[in-house]
This record gives C-alpha cells, sequence and structure tokens, in this order.
C-alpha cells in the first residue's frame, strides 16, 4: 500500500450504499452538499459522543484497577492478620 492510494472511508461506503448516485456526484463529479450546516451539527455531535466514549472507557480501566488493587489489599490484610 503506498501513500497515493486513495484512502475510502466508512462514510463514504455508507453514502455509496445508501444512494450510489449521490455518492457519484460528490466523490467524481465534485458537487457538494446543500445541506453544510447540518453536516457540520453532525460532525460535532459525533465528536462530542467520541469524547463520552473515550471518557467511559477511561473510567471503565480505572474502576478496574482499582477493584484488583483493593483485592491485593485485602489479601495483603488477611495475611498479615492471619500470621499474627
Amino acid at each position: 500500500m503506498s501513500q497515493n492510494d486513495p484512502v475510502v472511508r466508512a462514510s463514504e461506503i455508507a453514502q455509496y450504499a445508501f444512494c450510489a448516485r449521490a455518492w457519484w456526484l460528490g466523490r467524481v463529479r465534485g458537487f457538494r452538499s446543500s445541506n453544510v450546516a447540518a453536516m457540520r451539527r453532525g460532525e460535532a455531535g459525533h465528536r462530542a459522543h467520541g469524547r463520552i466514549v473515550v471518557g467511559y472507557h477511561f473510567l471503565r480501566r480505572l474502576a478496574l484497577g482499582l477493584l484488583v488493587l483493593a483485592g491485593l489489599l485485602l489479601i495483603a490484610w488477611l495475611l498479615l492478620h492471619l500470621r499474627g
């Protein structure tokens, strides 16, 4: 794969699957969409959702790490108190 190979994005595949003619008009003929404002709002919404998903995964990993740490501390405490 070279740097000159065209990149096909998932959104292009979805656009082609939804309407091949619209894809052709935009990608091949170069016509721009008339609903640019709505598309920008959609892109902003997708970015915001992406940030929420990243935050969720961070909190999930943090919670798992804290659970493991709590388990290790419990085991250490039990070992210390059972020995005497």
